[in-house]
């Protein structure tokens, strides 16, 4: 029995371990998977002001994850200095963020169980009576701003803890585009508006016109909404996960 992605080539633009998780389910509904890193993530180097922030932990009444990879990097800054304290309440974006930190223990984890992104977050009860309250956000260098501004505006005293870096993966994107402009392309993935414009940095001129004839699939509007974006014949928008991702890809039909 043929799988609903039957001869279709998607491109997988999120670090490789992700994208080999991901590429299994799709692979499994018949795709093609190429798996092409448009973004990494490196540690930052520990600090003296990162390690005086993680000892003051158990000041804070509310930490909040903004991906695996800050759960990854954050859980570590702080084991350095000690048990994570009981009575910090914890909040995460994103199903699999939050997956992450009951995987590393902390199971009572405020997270939205649709939205997977800051607005979903912000809109949830829990996170409305913040005045006086003192935040800590994990994330990497730099990013959206919307967290600490929405919650400052309701009294919340908000610091960032970043404890990692994204960067821009040095790859070979020849063998990439040769496969597209034979044909066996047809969708690619892209988490995150930055790895969207790593990616049409990386494959170069040369992937122009396959671009011009291929879908993007994205799990945001706003990923949408960017200039990179309408290089792409088409753009969807998938739910969130691999169901979503497979969901979405479905959608595209193949011309032999």
């Amino acid at each position: 029995m043929s799988g609903r992605l039957e001869g279709l080539g998607v491109v997988l633009t999120r670090p490789r371990a992700a994208a080999e998780a991901t590429a299994r389910p799709l692979e499994a509904e018949g795709a093609r998977v190429f798996i092409f890193p448009a973004l990494g993530i490196e540690p930052i180097a520990s600090t003296v002001a990162l390690e005086a922030l993680a000892a003051r932990l158990p000041t804070f009444d509310l930490a909040i994850f903004v991906s695996a990879n800050a759960v990854e990097h954050g859980l570590a800054l702080t084991s350095r200095a000690g048990s994570w304290p009981r009575r910090l309440a914890v909040a995460a974006i994103g199903e699999a963020t939050a997956q992450a930190l009951r995987n590393s223990g902390i199971e009572d984890v405020i997270s939205p169980p649709e939205r997977h992104d800051s607005e979903g977050l912000l809109a949830l009860a829990q996170l409305q009576p913040v005045k006086g309250q003192n935040v800590i956000v994990f994330r990497g260098e730099g990013g959206r701003e919307r967290i600490k501004e929405t919650l400052e505006e309701r009294g919340a005293r908000v610091e960032y803890a970043e404890c990692y870096r994204r960067v821009k993966p040095q790859a070979d994107a020849r063998p990439l585009v040769e496969s597209w402009r034979r044909g066996e392309i047809h969708a690619v993935s892209a988490l995150s508006a930055e790895t969207l414009r790593n990616f049409v940095a990386m494959a170069g001129p040369e992937a122009q016109v396959p671009m011009a004839s291929s879908t993007l699939v994205v799990p945001h509007e706003a990923i949408a909404a960017e200039r990179e974006a309408r290089r792409f014949a088409r753009v969807e928008i998938a739910a969130h996960g691999a169901a979503g991702l497979v969901e979405a890809l479905s959608r595209i039909r193949v011309t032999p």
